[in-house]
């Protein structure tokens, strides 16, 4: 089975102090640490546990700068058995589907079987890349996949619906999944796995390798240019003290002033 699992290298900004840069375009990032995106680390675990239950290969690809093959090298200590990277120069403002076309580009002479990308990324939370990769190559596919088994030549999908349901699909190979957090368990990457992948060659593309002039950045994207402000400070938060019948009393005398009762 050919396998194709897209990545993505992002900012860790849990307990990051975030400061916006000068042209109030992005964040800057010279102080945060990268790693792979959430969600891309259960599907690439998704792609080597099917790997190794049913034989095949498996590719990651990643549309980003040069530090971003550390994401590759995490996917290859991981099991992956080859990576691509494809050069974002040239993908600035881009939006899911300008993103989705480079993508699109790289993986689809692979003619993947079985394409999993993460539902979302930490950073941009589109939850579209997968998607628009799907209708790219004219695949089926299935979103927010929890859980998932091969049988035969169909994937038998559970994908996560509203108010706690799953809901049970199947789908004839090639298709596409894009994976839910929580699926598995990603196994643990350690210093020496990582070093004992530093010699596997991982290919690089760029858009001018390929016909896309007009179809990737910011004259492709129907998203306009955003601008990053700090919000406003707000009023200092009143500490409510008392007994619990007070302390209830003027808890709704405060959510009734702000209009939040009738």
């Amino acid at each position: 089975m050919n396998i194709v699992v897209c990545i993505k290298h992002v900012p860790e900004v849990i307990d990051a102090e975030l400061k916006i840069n000068k042209d109030g375009a992005g964040v800057v990032t010279d102080d945060l640490e990268f790693d792979i995106n959430e969600w891309d680390g259960f599907a690439v675990e998704s792609a080597i546990r099917l790997k190794e239950a049913h034989g095949g290969k498996v590719t990651a690809i990643t549309l980003g700068d040069e530090e971003s093959e550390e994401a590759l090298r995490n996917a290859l200590a991981m099991g992956a058995d080859e990576a691509i990277r494809f050069d974002s120069q040239g993908f600035e403002q881009s939006d899911a589907p300008g993103i989705a076309r480079g993508l699109h580009a790289g993986l689809a002479p692979l003619a993947p079987d079985l394409l999993l990308t993460g539902a979302q990324s930490s950073d941009d939370g589109w939850g579209q890349v997968g998607l628009c990769l799907a209708e790219m190559l004219g695949l089926s596919y299935a979103s927010l996949v929890v859980d998932f088994e091969l049988k035969d030549n169909l994937i038998i999908a559970h994908r996560e619906l509203e108010a706690n349901t799953l809901e049970r699909v199947e789908l004839t190979l090639p298709c596409a999944l894009t994976i839910q957090t929580g699926t598995n368990k990603p196994r643990y990457v350690s210093i020496m796995g990582i070093k004992k992948v530093r010699r596997i060659g991982i290919e690089t593309l760029s858009a001018t390798d390929f016909d896309l002039e007009g179809m990737i950045g910011a004259e492709a994207s129907f998203m306009a240019e955003r601008i990053l402000s700090p919000p406003e400070t707000g009023g200092h938060a009143e500490m409510i003290q008392g007994s619990l019948e007070e302390i209830c009393e003027r808890t709704a005398q405060v959510i009734r002033e702000k209009g939040g009762l009738a």
